[in-house]
C-alpha cells in the first residue's frame, strides 16, 4: 500500500466531510439517486452501510434504513452495484461500514475483491476490534485498500499507541459510548482533547470523527481532520420516504448545509 486513496479528501483549512447513509435505503435505484447527489454537494468521503440485521453499532434511525433495504430484498451486491456506478461517474471516495459476519459469510477474499472491482477506498469494521483484524487488515493493505480502525473513548493510552502504531492511514474516533445518532453525551471540547492526543501520540493519521454530529454541532469540528454526519441523514430519507418526497434531493440540500457550515 503506496498511501490511502483516501488521504486526498483531507485538508489543510478545514474538517473533510464524510457522510452516511445505507447502501440500498429505500431501494437500489433511489439508493444510487442519493449518493449522486450527495458526490454532487460538497461532499468529501462517501462512507456506505452494508446493511445487517443485528448492526448492534447503529441506533434507531439507521435501523430504520438497514431495515427498508433489507426488506426491499438489497443484497450485498446490490451494495457493491451501486458503489460501483458511483464510482464510475464520480471520484469521490467511497467507504464501506459493515460488520464482521457480513465479510466472513460473502468470503474475505471474494469481499475484498468486489471491493477492488468497485473502487473502495477504505472498510470500517464495528465489530472487529484491534488485534483480531489485524490478518484482514493487512489483505486490505494489500490491495490498497484502507482499514480503518476504530478508536474509542475507553481506549487507554497505552492501547491507543499500539493501536496506532498498526493502524493504516486513517483511523476513526466514535466521539462517546452510545450507538449512532443519540444527541453528544460530551462537550465538543473534551471529544477535540482526546482527538488532540490521537494527532499527539500519531500526527501522520488522518483521524475521523463519528458518531452524535449533526447540523447543529458539526461547526465546533471544524479544525479537526475529518467527521461524519449519518443518523441525521437517515432520519431525512425515512421522513422523505413518508412524507412522499424525493430524498435525493433533500439530502442533497443538507449535505450542502454541512459543507458550509464547515467552511464557514
Amino acid at each position: 500500500m503506496t498511501g490511502s486513496p483516501l488521504l486526498n479528501a483531507f485538508h489543510q483549512s478545514n474538517a473533510a466531510l464524510l457522510t452516511y447513509t445505507v447502501g440500498g435505503d429505500p431501494n437500489k435505484e433511489t439508493s444510487l439517486e442519493i449518493f449522486r447527489e450527495i458526490a454532487q454537494s460538497g461532499v468529501d468521503i462517501i462512507e456506505c452501510g452494508l446493511g445487517h440485521g443485528a448492526n448492534i453499532g447503529d441506533g434507531g434511525a439507521i435501523q430504520d434504513g438497514t431495515y427498508r433495504a433489507l426488506s426491499n430484498g438489497i443484497k450485498t451486491d446490490d451494495v457493491f452495484d451501486i458503489i460501483k456506478t458511483l464510482r464510475d461517474e464520480f471520484d469521490t471516495n467511497v467507504i464501506i461500514m459493515t460488520y464482521q459476519n457480513k465479510i466472513m459469510s460473502y468470503g474475505e477474499d471474494s469481499f475484498l475483491s468486489k471491493c477492488v472491482e468497485s473502487k473502495v477506498a477504505g472498510i470500517i469494521c464495528v465489530d472487529w476490534p484491534w488485534p483480531l483484524n489485524l490478518n484482514f487488515a493487512a489483505k486490505c493493505k494489500n490491495n490498497n485498500i484502507d482499514f480503518i480502525q476504530l478508536l474509542c473513548p475507553t481506549t487507554n493510552e497505552e492501547r491507543l499507541k499500539l493501536i496506532l502504531n498498526d493502524a493504516h492511514d486513517v483511523v476513526y474516533y466514535i466521539s462517546m459510548l452510545s450507538t449512532t445518532g443519540q444527541k453528544l453525551k460530551v462537550s465538543p471540547n473534551e471529544i477535540k482533547d482526546r482527538f488532540n492526543l490521537i494527532k499527539t501520540i500519531a500526527p501522520e493519521k488522518k483521524c475521523i470523527i463519528g458518531f452524535g454530529i449533526t447540523e447543529e454541532t458539526i461547526a465546533d469540528f471544524k479544525d479537526t481532520d475529518a467527521c461524519v454526519v449519518g443518523s441525521a441523514l437517515c432520519r431525512e430519507i425515512s421522513k422523505s420516504v413518508n412524507e412522499g418526497q424525493n430524498p435525493a434531493t433533500n439530502i442533497g440540500a443538507m449535505v450542502k448545509k454541512l459543507t458550509n457550515k464547515l467552511k464557514s
